[in-house]
């Protein structure tokens, strides 16, 4: 007997091919998003708006994008193009994330001048404060210190200032603060574990620093702060293989991280190609200056580490140590009692 059909049958190659389609499917932006996967996300933005296809405010997502994986200059880009195309009033708070830009590439001067063209948020005073703390300007870090509210992102801006202040316990006392408030603020604890680094904790810096890794175990941030506290508590080959282990394992760009990479695997290999990396970053990465100076000094090369060290000001007590140690070195090499103070 048969048996009679009121609909065909799906045909399974067909059922195949549809199920490809979905594989397919691009990607959301979200998804890269929540990765943290920026590159990814410039990418997906770049075919969409090459396809026509471009989302609305394309250019201030591949100017986020760009900002957060640390290409400062292409943010900058994109947020100048903003400007130039856009003359309206809406756009009033591109001239602030330019700033912002213009602040990590470096550029002070000009980065308060175009914070300044912005409307007035907590996100400019912010971006000012810290301008005023480059620019050496106490009058003006006070004035904006008032400023700032009692809210987690100016609170986080204030702790990020004792931070690089040196008043590591002050910012510690404000992050455990929006921790105990929130254990969901995980980033909390990279920033509790590096100012217990600062003060010499390493123990417990390694400690508060696990609980962030066990959510993010690919953080470059993170894993580079785990490798700078096993050198301080076992020896620079335990602190080596961590920085390896990264670099041959990582999914994302740590392009960011690069430098500040390279500069810790010098100090992990006690110097082993100091002369070919640290000089360029001398002006990239405070630390770098001190560590050419005492690898100048193992050398016996006390004049290149005092050109280094003359115009120092020190204020932290390995800047006041170092910069002892070279003057005392050219007191005794040039026999001049004036070297010594």
């Amino acid at each position: 007997m048969l048996l009679s059909r009121t609909k065909a049958a799906d045909d399974p190659a067909k059922q195949k091919e549809i199920k490809e389609k979905q594989k397919k499917k691009l990607p959301e932006l979200e998804d890269f998003l929540q990765k943290r996967d920026y590159s990814g996300a410039i990418a997906l933005l770049e075919f969409m708006r090459n396809t026509g296809q471009g989302l609305p405010m394309t250019e201030l997502w591949i100017g986020f994008c760009a900002f957060h994986m640390g290409d400062y200059a292409r943010a900058k880009h994109e947020y100048e193009k903003i400007l130039e195309k856009e003359k309206s009033k809406s756009v009033g708070e591109v001239f602030t994330y330019l700033s912002c830009c213009l602040f990590m590439l470096g550029m002070y001067k000009k980065a308060e001048e175009i914070a300044q063209k912005a409307p007035k948020s907590p996100l400019q005073t912010r971006i000012l404060f810290h301008v005023a703390h480059k620019m050496n300007d106490e009058d003006k870090l006070m004035s904006l210190h008032q400023q700032l509210q009692d809210i987690l992102p100016d609170q986080l801006c204030l702790a990020s200032m004792h931070y690089m202040r040196n008043h590591y316990q002050e910012a510690i006392d404000i992050y455990k603060r929006y921790l105990l408030e929130n254990r969901q603020y995980l980033a909390l604890n990279i920033y509790v574990a590096l100012c217990y680094y600062k003060l010499d904790y390493y123990d417990i810096s390694q400690e508060v620093l696990a609980v962030y890794l066990q959510h993010f175990p690919d953080s470059a941030i993170g894993i580079n702060l785990k490798a700078c506290n096993h050198y301080r508590l076992y020896n620079g080959k335990a602190a080596e293989m961590e920085l390896k282990n990264l670099l041959e394992n990582a999914s994302l760009s740590f392009s960011y991280a690069k430098d500040l990479f390279k500069h810790n695997l010098v100090v992990f290999q006690n110097g082993e190609g100091a002369l070919q990396v640290l000089p360029s970053l001398v002006d990239v990465i405070p630390e770098a200056r001190l560590n050419l100076v005492i690898y100048y000094l193992r050398q016996g090369n006390i004049a290149d580490a005092y050109d280094l060290m003359k115009d120092v000001d020190p204020s932290q007590p390995n800047e006041y140590i170092l910069k002892g140690v070279v003057n005392a070195a050219v007191g005794q090499e040039q026999n001049s009692v004036i070297n010594y103070f």
